[in-house]
């Protein structure tokens, strides 16, 4: 389970403190203008972005189209993972809650 996030400054995060009350997690802030901070989260938006450079208009771009992008996302093995696919994890854990 996962036991830390790190956030941007948003209003979005305003209840933020309810993590730790509810689920133990410890809870952090990026420093302003420091989204590296997020460093899984930015790693994702740099993969995103080889499918969908920013002058991309995304009204332009169909339910299918992100599908498919999120399907070779999730099925590219990644270091972090051991060399094994999201996928393949998420499956693991989804048949071990059977």
């Amino acid at each position: 389970m996962t036991q830390t996030m790190t956030f941007d400054r948003g209003f979005e995060f305003m209840r933020y403190h309810l993590l730790h009350k509810e689920l133990g997690m410890e809870t952090y802030f990026c420093d302003p203008q420091a989204p590296w901070q997020k460093g899984a989260v930015e790693c994702n938006n740099n993969r995103i972005r080889r499918f969908l450079p920013r002058e991309v208009d995304l009204k332009n771009v169909s339910d299918a189209d992100i599908y498919d992008i999120s399907v070779i996302m999730n099925n590219t093995p990644r270091r972090c993972l051991g060399y094994r696919t999201p996928q393949e994890i998420m499956d693991e854990h989804l048949h071990k809650a059977r």
